[in-house]
């Protein structure tokens, strides 16, 4: 992915410590790193990756005012009037910190900041094997599912048979000489069968993401479950905000590679609308594009995202899931 990628940015100050002020500017999140630009010069005073943040924490400058601090390679900076407000970049800035960190942690002790093509060709082909795993488990549950429903309909087939033996029976004669055996053996022969539980849904994959709910100022973490039927989107204690059923979904808005917008439309009230932000929503993107193929629509942001997907990996994964 792009390095140069804007995810997000907010209007804010910088207390710079040559000068002992505060400067007015602009804060910006990339995916890879944390930048800080003057509004009057167009400086650059801030500039340094997101592996290399050793802490982010919400503090107060003068005992008075509400600030962010992040602590980089040993120096603290200062990050005040944060707009909307601070909970929200706080929030989003600590999610890309921990996905990073994360990350580093999974490539292993000493790994580049910056993977070649050979990891990122690996990386994508991983990922795709596990793609293809899942799809092959939630095809095998469907096909579990389907032998069930074959089970079913032919235990109501019998049932007929049952039925329709007991009609003759009642329209027969009263010396017909097998009436009570005719009476008794359907109901010993057929035993009632009792169902099976409810097998656990199939999940496709499972992430962590900022949640803003439709035109809310706030961003607080959760989850977002992709499912072989929807989605369901809990908060940060794995309670249940909301579950999307496919047939329930109208649109699908692709901000950028890291942003995605959910909707639900109702007459006569409000709509189900969420925005969800995720540092790992690139392994989303193309499962929803399977799930909601007439119904998402790449915004001018995610243009090239969705231009540079077209590969022979997107075209295996639609394959099997065509099949």
């Amino acid at each position: 992915m792009n390095e140069d990628i804007q995810i997000h940015s907010w209007p804010c100050s910088y207390y710079l410590d040559s000068s002992k002020q505060w400067i007015p500017g602009k804060l910006s999140l990339t995916p890879l790193s944390i930048q800080f630009r003057a509004d009057k010069t167009g400086e650059l005073l801030v500039d340094f990756h997101l592996s290399g943040i050793s802490e982010i924490k919400k503090e107060s400058s003068h005992l008075i005012f509400s600030s962010l601090t992040i602590l980089e390679k040993g120096t603290k900076h200062w990050f005040s009037s944060l707009h909307p407000n601070r909970n929200v970049v706080f929030n989003i800035l600590e999610h890309f910190w921990r996905e990073q960190l994360v990350a580093r942690q999974e490539a292993g002790a000493g790994a580049a900041l910056e993977p070649s093509k050979g990891r990122e060709l690996t990386g994508m082909l991983e990922g795709s094997q596990k793609r293809l795993e899942d799809t092959a488990k939630v095809l095998h549950s469907q096909g579990e599912q389907f032998d069930n429903i074959m089970r079913g309909l032919h235990k109501i087939e019998g049932d007929m048979d049952v039925a329709d033996r007991l009609l003759t029976e009642l329209e027969s004669p009263s010396w017909w000489p097998f009436s009570t055996k005719l009476w008794k053996t359907p109901l010993e022969a057929k035993p009632k069968e009792t169902p099976d539980p409810k097998r656990e849904e199939g999940i496709l994959l499972r992430i962590p993401v900022i949640i803003t709910h439709r035109t809310d100022s706030s961003a607080k973490p959760g989850k977002l479950t992709v499912l072989s039927s929807g989605l369901e989107i809990r908060d940060c204690n794995s309670q249940l905000l909301h579950r999307f059923e496919c047939r329930d979904v109208d649109d699908v808005w692709v901000h950028s590679p890291y942003e995605v917008s959910i909707r639900q439309r109702f007459i006569g009230r409000p709509d189900h609308s969420f925005r969800l932000l995720a540092a790992r929503m690139p392994e989303v993107i193309p499962i929803l594009e399977l799930h909601f193929s007439k119904k998402i629509q790449f915004l001018e942001d995610a243009l090239g995202f969705a231009g540079a997907r077209k590969s022979p990996q997107g075209d295996l994964g639609a394959s099997i899931w065509q099949a």
